[in-house]
């Protein structure tokens, strides 16, 4: 199974259960179950957000951080996040997820989440403080010229 061509988009309001289990968009599964197995590597790089990666995306992108010498200080604080919350999970006959409990406490994404798709994987967010974020560092005119320059 190979996820070529498979993009995640868009915001998805969901829950997490009591039982801490992410129901995943149908959008989102519908992708899965056409491209991908039932495994995922689950962890945030920002002690904000969770990201929820398919396997196969993950590895991909471990071959990446395997080209950066291990000496490197942003790899060392990179990988010391990503391990402190990362999690390897299987996917349920129903499409949930479960959410590790260091995750869903440190990073409060319990009850009402939201999920967003990152083209190769996706991130849950706690709704109220994502918005609070977003509203706090609107898109500058910098921000405006920096993307030009990739031309969007």
């Amino acid at each position: 199974m190979e996820g070529a061509g498979t993009v995640f988009r868009g915001n998805n309001p969901t829950r997490i259960d009591e039982k801490g289990r992410l129901k995943l968009p149908a959008e989102f599964k519908r992708q899965i179950d056409e491209s991908y197995g039932t495994q995922f590597f689950i962890t945030s790089r920002d002690g904000k957000r969770a990201e929820i990666y398919p396997m196969q995306e993950w590895e991909k992108f471990e071959a990446k951080l395997a080209t950066i010498p291990n000496f490197n200080p942003a790899k060392k604080k990179l990988m010391e996040r990503i391990n402190y919350y990362g999690h390897s999970t299987e996917m349920d006959t129903q499409g949930r997820l479960l959410i590790p409990q260091l995750v869903r406490e440190e990073l409060n994404v319990t009850g009402d989440v939201n999920v967003f798709g990152m083209q190769t994987y996706f991130e849950i967010a706690n709704r109220e403080a994502f918005k609070s974020n977003m509203d706090a560092n609107p898109m500058t005119t910098e921000d405006e010229e920096s993307l030009a320059a990739f031309g969007l």
